[in-house]
């Protein structure tokens, strides 16, 4: 039986926290930065947690479930 594998574009884009929690980048922060304020810019800099309702279908990409 062949080894399950964890979907690439998942593995870069998440990390598990202590409490095994998932934590993400936010979005809209690469390019067409001029228009937006530096508070949405700042905003947008600091990480975040995935949303309960996306969680499992992470876990599941991720292979931890």
């Amino acid at each position: 039986m062949p080894k399950m594998k964890t979907k690439g574009s998942a593995k870069k884009r998440f990390k598990l926290t202590g409490t095994g929690k998932i934590k993400r980048k936010h979005a809209f922060k690469s390019h067409i930065l001029t228009k937006k304020s530096k508070k949405r810019k700042l905003a947008l800099t600091h990480d975040t947690l995935v949303h309960k309702a996306d969680e499992n279908n992470v876990k599941i990409m991720l292979r931890l479930k």
